[in-house]
């Protein structure tokens, strides 16, 4: 059986008292044992969420890193460091950071092997754009963006991976791929990870990240390939994400 695994990105949002908040509404008891909560806040609030969810089911994770331990890089933050904060998750290649700051499937690999390094388990993120989708070049994309990565890895390295299917076009837009569109490139996901090895395939955790909220969560959650969800705005919304939790308990 694979454990859920809900990530709440915060992005660049949130505030100190979002922080406490979140630590006072997850006692240990609230949600089940079979079930990974992971809060992703930006780096400036990763000592006080070390401290306020030391009594909480919550783990913590970082929005990204750099693939260097240590270096002349102004602004950036190694592994080692997060991992001296209690971090126990990473995103690497999310599509913010493959638009925005341009890291292409090469940096993604590099930033996920770092993660590894340090025994911080990489969550890495693919998915395609909505001229990609419309073009019917999903499974390309999603299976090119996985395959760069997965197929230089070693074979003990890859059980270690989780991923997550963000479609671009579904990411803040409040538009969702149907549970049946999600499932489907889940599934492909999966079965192309049998190439290496079926209880790899069998045990790799999925995600679904692309506007998933309390009101769609359970049925994205009940696809059989589906084991969680990478989740952005509603994370920053106390009773939404608890919601959320819930449904994947």
């Amino acid at each position: 059986m694979r454990t859920p695994l809900i990530a709440g990105n915060w992005k660049m949002n949130g505030s100190a008292s979002l922080v406490e908040d979140f630590g006072r509404a997850f006692p240990r008891t609230v949600l089940p044992a079979s079930l990974d909560v992971v809060i992703l806040p930006p780096f400036p609030y990763l000592d006080m969420a070390q401290r306020a969810f030391a009594d909480t089911s919550l783990e913590l994770g970082a929005q990204t890193l750099n693939p260097l331990h240590s270096g002349a890089r102004t602004g950036e933050v190694s592994g080692q460091m997060l991992r001296e904060f209690g971090v126990k998750y990473a995103l690497v290649g999310h599509s913010e950071r493959r638009q925005l700051y341009r890291e292409n499937d090469e940096a993604v690999h590099d930033r996920l092997l770092a993660a590894l390094s340090v025994d911080i388990t990489p969550i890495l993120c693919v998915g395609e754009s909505l001229e990609e989708r419309d073009a019917g070049r999903t499974m390309d994309v999603v299976l090119g963006q996985v395959g760069y990565v997965m197929a230089r890895l070693e074979p003990e390295q890859r059980p270690r991976v989780v991923i997550a299917y963000e479609p671009v076009w579904a990411i803040g837009t409040g538009r969702t791929a149907t549970p049946g569109q999600a499932q489907e490139v889940m599934a492909g996901i999966r079965q192309y990870q049998a190439s290496f090895d079926r209880e790899l395939a069998t045990g790799m955790r999925l995600l679904y990240g692309g506007s998933m909220n309390a009101s769609n969560a359970a049925e994205l959650l009940a696809q059989p390939d589906i084991d969680g969800g990478l989740v952005g705005g509603a994370s920053l919304k106390v009773d939404d994400f608890l919601a959320i939790c819930q449904s994947a308990g």
